[in-house]
């Protein structure tokens, strides 16, 4: 949550501050002492109280250590965490999120961050075989990456498969689409059988079900035999020896865990080590805040403003951490970590046998996709419990176990029912001088007990639950329900009962037909939500409810002695994921690589993000009177600004300065924007948007400022907004740009056609969620108003440009540079200027440096996200199924300022068209203007827009005509040299060829078969198949874009100095542009080098975007060195053919020759004009073809995918290595554009609602396809391809083939509707979640769900 949003209130009085103090007098107050990477560390009493593990880390430099999103959901700042664990009594090294640990909690332990396991001259074998798998592409999330293996394998020696694949399960890439990550990793893991086997996590491999005869073979297709196979270090890679880490420090094996007090006056920890002076806190301070994981409580702190002034850390009572297991019950102790908790669960299920210990497989199952790894390793049941959230995974089992909480005082100790326990949202039964000392948790009967749980999300793992539920009922031999408990998270303010349902139940005969269509009525009954319940999803979650009830039913009948007619077999099974795999082409470059160009080659700053050396914008050392600066962001999407009242900041510890539009040298200087300045820096009277900017505070901590920003007091009157596009629709709200594509006679062509069809697009935004969210570090220096900028931006130029504007300086005298980014996809092309602009400000005011780094949230709710999108289309077509005419109206949501939204509308119309040759096309686009944030480009900018519109109205005229979609594609392509609707002619056609490859290779026709037969005998589990292709156009669509330059200086040693216009974001664009060097110049890739972009080096650059950008610098620098060796081919001939750079430049330079050269590009033949309709709208169009299979539970809206086969186009490859992982990345960013990632906003306040990991969900490691294959085309000539080495841009035109997933979806969907004979077409809108995939299906559960809103009622949440 922004600064602004939130006063700071004390979360708790002080009237007992001197009796608890004296209580603590005798505590340890000298301070912490832990072992950091190997070394003492001892921090004195005077440390501050309130920073975490992971300020600690970086204020010392060790910045290795990324802040990703500071609320433990990407997993950017894991470190590992080494002790003795008072649970298992052994020594275990621990992944944990540093940006939530407070420090408090390392006292006596040893950290390890990734600086300390290896650097670049010697690495660790996890670090060393991450880079050079090609597994780092920006690199900002790697660190964490590399310490989740590092823990695995200090752990395990010999992980399986599947604990290789979940031991990242609280890290995200946003990068690399994970395949090359988990192609390293599972170099350490031991081979376990069967994917499907209960070793690797599966329900079972057929051979240990006996299923192998009658499934017609063997599941693993081949493999036979389940021996454990180590895998071998693989050649050139460092072997990893465990005895070789560093080693616990013995001192700590005898650390004395004494109670420690220390702090200020604004807040102090206790860091009790027995009960008793935990009770004796609790007993005079109530009210004390007890801290174990701090999961949640640093998340109160940092996003809700909490004030806790008296912590308690219970981490280190061992106490807490105990365990037991008794005739009939396991005692668990309250704190301990839920990771151990996993381990006593299997102890127990061995002890106790399947039936007994059904409880524990229940909790085992909870826990399993509860969070990440790094948060189960901290959090506890007691943590969990008393923070009482209604979605808790855990609780609802503790309620239908009946399980007992034990909670003591110094005065007694109480045992109070989990039944009784939760008295309200975010209340319960425990006293407040109280703790939760344990649980018991009752083993089941030995027969008659059934118990299961349950949980959806919007993501498999590490995902908070939408509904979750345990359901257990006890039957008599008579199958007589004597008791039952159907406990559900999800569906009230609190864990709740189905009351209706158990009382309805009770007595009954559970087999008898009668009782299961009874129960589903009162849970009806019990869960009638309304239409706008706050969480929205009503339809959904009594969806889940009911679909809940009705497996654990037909569960519960298949261990009864019952008649295989009674059971649904089918709904008994939720989806499995099995171990993922995937294939590349290794060779495709073989035919056409040359000594440099052309190799595989591992990102050149690949081993240096491993390690932690690689240094992005927040890891520059503070500057010498630095200021930090938080911005204060409008509350309000639509009002006018009454008052700005600085004052109550002005008056807090540490502020400084405070700035706004007063600052600017004019009014006008306020205006930014590209290409309409009609953007302001800083709001002036009237803001148009939530978290639009009106000021910033200036202070000498990140945390001082944030306090201070919150402390700003606005004073609003609110005015009427508008946030969807049907709204702005609705009341004309538009930008007044417009274009169309009129080619043919459309109209015509509607009268003559045999068929005409209609329908709707809708498509949502997407968050660019980079890892490394916006920064910036201003630098004013002390002549003429000099200013150098250091931003994390795609675009250097338009920063130096606005950043002389608003100093009022002319642009020589600003220096903007860039190293590298952490992740841009085109959120840091324009969005980027206006925190550098709004620090420049504050640095010329101040006359000192100013650095800023946005928080996760600040950064979604200011910088914008990709444009959703409506369409309205008519296609006419044939009998025979080709196409005669499109008409279409396209819509986008702009947001409150135009941005380059013109841009997006204007690709989207381009892109319309698919691959497809439509004779007669009217195209129309226009911009929506709403008050939510400026949506940005974002990868692919428009053109996966207008291709969802193309392949939607593909496969709904497929639908109506009755034709297999495949077919009307095929007949539809373009062919070679045909024109397009902007009237371009198609060259180096290559989308027929490669659907016929990959139809091909992935056996499509022979897999259409086997799911439609799985299908017709799968009432539940239905699977969908789709080939989607597509077709992007590389150049900027503004021409002067297409330019670049390039600088390259040869030194006496031979070594090469590269500059260029484009910036590093992880694309691999300077590991291409030295490959092009060092061919060219003849020279090894080793004396090449890049050290950054800047403007002084190389000037009026254009934005690193639009896949294009090695083309236009590589040839800038090919240029450059054709110049150089001009120069120096006297040398060569005199020097001989072997002669080296060194000698060479040695030479030249003693005849004053200049060894340096400033190379320059401008792309040739485009110019399109719009309206007329003529010239060259693309240089040239970069292809592909990518086929996909997925699964879908109807009951539930859970889904995977299975496999997926990509074919891409991609020219003659600069570096296959560098494009596989472009390829893979950009597939799974766009599986997530239309699947998981879904952007919604709070109706009632109008702010986005999803800005965190928590709410927003990208892709994870086990969300991509099981099986993921990608090749590269190979054996064709380019003829007419003119660009860099013959190679395409692939930045942006794979993240379209993302889309496929979503397609297989509807294919799946289409035969769930079917089943019950609902034949009309199916409009799915995107992105295809989980409830949008159970709200299509037709089955008589999901009917009897239906909440329909009342008059005038609307959804809690909206889509924009």
């Amino acid at each position: 949550m922004a600064p602004g949003l939130i006063d700071p209130q004390p979360a708790v009085s002080a009237p007992s501050i001197s009796s608890l103090r004296s209580l603590t007098e005798d505590y340890d107050d000298s301070g912490l002492r832990f072992y950091l990477n190997g070394t003492l560390v001892a921090l004195n009493e005077d440390l501050d109280p309130e920073i975490t593990l992971l300020e600690y880390l970086r204020g010392i430099g060790l910045t290795g250590t990324k802040l990703g999103c500071a609320e433990g959901g990407c997993g950017a700042c894991t470190v590992v965490v080494s002790q003795f664990n008072p649970t298992t009594k052994k020594l275990y090294h621990a992944s944990v999120n540093a940006c939530l640990a407070p420090l408090v909690s390392v006292d006596g332990k040893h950290v390890i961050t990734v600086e300390g396991i290896g650097n670049v001259k010697e690495p660790h074998p996890a670090q060393e075989r991450i880079a050079k798998s090609s597994g780092s592409q920006c690199g900002f999330c790697t660190p964490g990456i590399v310490m989740s293996l590092y823990a695995l394998l200090r752990n395990n020696v010999d992980p399986s498969e599947l604990e290789v694949e979940e031991a990242f399960d609280g890290n995200l890439c946003r990068c690399t689409g994970y395949r090359p990550i988990l192609d390293a990793a599972q170099t350490f893991s031991t081979q376990k059988g069967c994917g499907k086997a209960t070793a690797n996590g599966g329900a079972g491999c057929c051979k240990e079900n006996g299923a192998s005869q009658q499934n017609g073979g063997c599941c693993r297709a081949g493999a036979n035999d389940d021996r454990h196979v180590k895998r071998f270090t693989p050649p050139g890679f460092v072997e990893y020896d465990p005895d070789t880490q560093l080693i616990f420090p013995p001192a700590l094996m005898k650390h004395d865990f004494k109670p420690l007090a220390f702090g200020n006056k604004r807040k102090r920890w206790f860091r009790p080590v027995t009960m008793k002076q935990l009770l004796d806190i609790k007993s005079v301070y109530p009210s004390a805040k007890v801290i174990g994981g701090s999961t949640e409580t640093q998340i109160e702190i940092k996003f809700k403003a909490m004030n806790y002034s008296a912590s308690v850390y219970v981490g280190d009572i061992a106490e807490l951490r105990q365990y037991s297991f008794k005739d009939d019950h396991v005692e668990i102790g309250g704190n301990v970590v839920l990771t151990d908790l996993e381990d006593i669960c299997l102890e127990a299920l061995k002890r106790y046998g399947p039936v007994r210990g059904q409880p524990f497989t229940a909790i085992h199952k909870q826990i399993r996709y509860f969070a990440g790894r790094q948060i189960r390793n901290v959090g506890t049941p007691a943590g969990n419990l008393a923070t009482a959230s209604p979605i808790s995974d855990l609780n609802p089992v503790f309620v239908a176990t009946n399980t007992v909480l034990v909670a003591k005082s110094t005065q007694k100790e109480i045992e109070i029912p989990m039944t009784e326990f939760f008295k309200g949202y975010r209340t319960t039964a425990l006293p407040p001088d109280a703790i939760i000392a344990c649980l018991r948790v009752p083993i089941a009967r030995s027969n008659g007990e059934h118990l299961r749980a349950y949980k959806q999300a919007k993501r498999k793992d590490d995902d908070i639950a939408i509904v979750n539920a345990a359901l257990r009922v006890s039957l008599d031999d008579g199958h007589k329900v004597e008791s039952v408990n159907l406990v559900y998270g999800g569906m009230a303010p609190t864990t709740v009962s189905a009351k209706g349902a158990t009382k309805y139940l009770k007595g009954k005969v559970f087999t008898d037909p009668a009782t299961l269509e009874g129960t589903m009525k009162s849970l009806e009954a019990d869960f009638d939500l309304r239409f706008g319940v706050p969480g929205g999803m009503a339809t959904y979650r009594k969806s889940l409810a009911l679909g809940f009830f009705y497996r654990f039913y037909h569960e519960v009948l298949s261990e009864l002695d019952v008649s295989a007619g009674q059971i649904d077999e089918d709904v008994r099974e939720e989806i499995e994921r099995g171990i993922s795999t995937g294939k590349k082409d290794l060779n495709a470059a073989q035919a056409y690589a040359q000594t440099v160009v052309g190799k595989t080659n591992p990102h050149l700053a690949a081993l240096k993000q491993c390690t932690g050396e690689a240094q992005y914008t927040d890891d520059i050392p503070v500057q010498k009177n630095e200021l930090y600066g938080v911005l204060v962001l409008s509350t309000k999407a639509h009002a006018k600004i009454r008052n700005v009242d600085t004052s109550p900041a002005m008056n807090l510890p540490g502020v400084t300065n405070y700035v706004d539009h007063h600052d600017l040298p004019n009014p006008e200087a306020n205006w930014w924007g590209a290409p309409n300045c009609d953007e302001l820096f800083f709001a002036v009277d009237e803001v148009f948007s939530a978290g639009q900017p009106i000021g910033m505070i200036l202070a000498d901590s990140a945390k001082h400022a944030e306090a201070g920003a919150r402390a700003v007091k606005i004073d609003y009157e609110d005015l009427p907004a508008i946030f969807t596009i049907e709204e702005a629709i609705a009341s004309e709200s538009y930008f007044q740009h417009y274009r169309y594509i009129n080619k043919g006679d459309s109209e015509k062509a509607f009268k003559e056609a045999d068929h005409v069809y209609t329908g709707i697009v809708r498509m949502g935004g997407q968050e660019h969620f980079y890892l490394e969210t916006q920064a910036c570090v201003a630098v004013p220096k002390p002549e003429d108003g000099e200013m150098e900028i250091w931003s994390s931006t795609q675009n250097p130029t338009e920063t130096q440009s606005y950043v002389s504007q608003v100093t009022g300086v002319q642009a020589n005298k600003i220096v903007s540079r860039v190293k590298r980014l952490g992740g841009g996809f085109g959120g840091k092309e324009t969005r980027s200027v206006q925190l550098a602009g709004i620090c420049s400000v504050a640095a010329k005011k101040t006359k000192r440096p100013v650095r800023c780094m946005l928080n996760r949230d600040e950064d979604i709710l200011t910088s914008g996200q990709r444009h959703p999108f409506l369409a309205r289309w008519k296609v006419a077509v044939n009998d025979d199924g080709k196409l005669q005419a499109l008409d279409a109206d396209v819509f986008c949501n702009a947001g409150w300022s135009q941005d380059l939204s013109a841009a997006v509308i204007d690709r989207s119309l381009s892109h319309i068209d698919g691959c497809y040759l439509i004779p007669n096309v009217h195209v129309r686009g226009r911009l929506a203007k709403t008050n939510t944030v400026s949506n940005t480009a974002f990868r692919g900018f428009g053109g996966p827009q207008g291709m969802f519109i193309a392949e939607s109205y593909m496969e709904e005229v497929a639908d109506h005509l009755g034709m297999p979609v495949e077919k009307l594609r095929a007949i539809n392509f373009y062919k070679p040299d045909e024109i397009t609707h902007f009237n371009q002619e198609l060259k180096d056609w290559h989308v027929p060829l490669m659907y016929k490859q990959v139809l091909h290779e992935s056996e499509y026709g022979e897999r259409r078969k086997a799911i439609d037969e799985h299908n017709a005998n799968s009432k539940w589990k239905k699977r969908g198949l789709a080939i989607i292709p597509t077709k992007f156009g590389i150049s900027f669509t503004a021409l002067f874009l297409n330019q670049a330059g390039a600088l390259v200086h040869i030194y006496h040693d031979g070594s090469i100095l590269v500059s260029h216009g484009g910036t590093e974001m992880g694309q691999g664009l300077h590991t291409k542009m030295t490959q092009i060097a060092a061919e060219a110049l003849g020279v090894p890739l080793s004396d090449v080098y890049i050290s950054e972009t800047a403007t002084n080096v190389v000037a009026n650059t254009s934005s690193t975007a639009a896949s294009a950008s090695s083309d236009l610098n590589g040839y800038a620098i090919w240029n450059a060195c054709g110049q150089l060796n001009e120069r120096l081919k006297p040398y060569r001939e005199r020097l001989g053919k072997d002669a080296t750079m060194k000698e060479l430049a040695h030479a030249a330079y003693f005849d004053r020759v200049n060894l340096s050269a400033n190379g320059f590009y401008k792309t040739p033949d485009i110019g399109y004009v719009w309206g007329p309709n003529t010239g060259q709208m693309f240089y040239y169009f970069t292809q592909g073809v990518t086929a996909a299979e997925v699964e879908i539970d109807t009951l539930t809206g859970d889904w995977t995918c299975l496999r997926a086969d990509i074919k891409m186009d991609v020219g003659r490859s600069i570096n296959p290595a560098i494009d596989y992982g472009q390829i893979e990345g950009a597939f799974v960013q766009g599986q997530g554009l239309f699947t998981t990632e879904e952007s919604l906003w709070h109706r009632a306040s109008g702010q986005i609602f999803t800005k965190g990991p928590g709410t927003y969900k990208i892709p994870g490691f086990r969300d991509i396809p099981q099986v993921f294959n990608v090749s590269l085309l190979k054996d064709v000539e380019w003829e007419n391809l003119r660009t860099i080495q013959r190679s395409r841009g692939v930045g942006e035109p794979p993240l379209f083939m993302g889309s496929s997933v979503f397609f297989a979806i509807r294919d799946a969907l289409r035969a769930a509707r079917e089943q019950y004979g609902v034949d009309d077409v199916l409009s799915l809108q995107s992105p295809a979640t989980p409830e949008r995939i159970r709200v299509s299906c037709a089955d008589p559960i999901l009917k009897r769900s239906l909440v329909v809103p009342r008059d005038g009622e609307k959804s809690f949440f909206m889509s924009i």
